[in-house]
Formats: structure tokens, C-alpha cells, sequence
């Protein structure tokens, strides 16, 4: 999906605050297509305080690629629900390993630091050139009854 008006790190991206006439006109479609597309979960609008639909510039871009897939592509409306869960999904996904990343680069410096600092050496921290021949045989234990 592109983002054509703001950056999706904007948080004006995602303020539900277009009335339905309005993100109707913005997406192209009639405000009916808009509460169709409401009731089936597609794409969700806020609530104003007397009830009105509201939308934002996010709901906008994602109601033009419902248009898009079910238009240009043949796809019906199930489809394009599932490929924006899915479509969801991954951008979840990608966020998480994007801050996992980040925790592990992290990590990455403050051992970089405790090392420079002379308290511990890389042995210390994870001993790896141990080798052992032992082996282990698990049995259960009997339990007595």
C-alpha cells in the first residue's frame, strides 16, 4: 500500500478524524461503499461522540486498495479481508523483529563496553571452547503407588 498524503510515522496517519463524506470523497467511493466496507471489517471507522464515522488518512490509503484488489485484481471481499489481516500481520511482525534488533544490538554494546572495561573477558561471558565427552542417559523415574 503507499502512503501518498503522510508518512505512517506521522500521528496524523493514524487520527481518525475524516467524516465519512469526506474520506468517501478522498478514497474515491460513495459513503454506502464506506459502511459496507465498515460492517464487513475491512476497514474499521471510528466513532465520534454523537456516533458519526470518522477516518483516518491510514483508513484512506486502505480503502483504495480494497477498491484496487477487488477492481483491478477480481479479488472478492473475503480475499481482500484475509490479505489485509495477513498484510497486518507482517507489518506486526516486522515491527517486532525491528525492536528486537534494536535489544539485540543493544545487547551487543554493552557487552562491547563491559569487555573495554576489563571486568570480564569473553570466557566469562559465554565459555564456548569447553568440549565434553560425557554422556547422559535419562531414565524416568518409577513412580510409586
Amino acid at each position: 500500500m503507499s502512503d501518498e498524503f503522510v508518512g505512517s510515522g506521522d500521528p496524523a496517519y493514524e487520527a481518525k478524524v475524516l467524516m465519512i463524506s469526506v474520506a468517501a470523497r478522498m478514497a474515491g467511493m460513495h459513503p454506502q461503499t464506506l459502511r459496507q466496507y465498515d460492517r464487513l471489517g475491512l476497514v474499521q471507522a471510528g466513532r465520534a461522540a454523537g456516533g458519526g464515522r470518522r477516518y483516518s488518512v491510514r483508513d484512506v490509503v486502505l480503502l483504495r486498495e480494497v477498491q484496487r484488489l477487488s477492481q483491478d485484481d477480481g479479488i472478492n471481499l473475503a480475499g481482500v479481508k484475509r490479505i489485509i489481516g495477513l498484510e497486518r500481520l507482517l507489518e506486526e511482525a516486522q515491527q517486532r523483529v525491528a525492536r528486537l534488533e534494536a535489544e539485540l544490538d543493544a545487547a551487543y554494546r554493552r557487552i562491547a563496553e563491559l569487555e573495554s572495561l576489563g571486568r570480564f573477558s569473553r570466557g566469562d561471558l559465554v565459555p564456548t571452547n569447553r568440549t565434553s565427552t560425557a554422556l547422559v542417559v535419562w531414565r524416568p523415574r518409577r513412580t510409586e503407588r
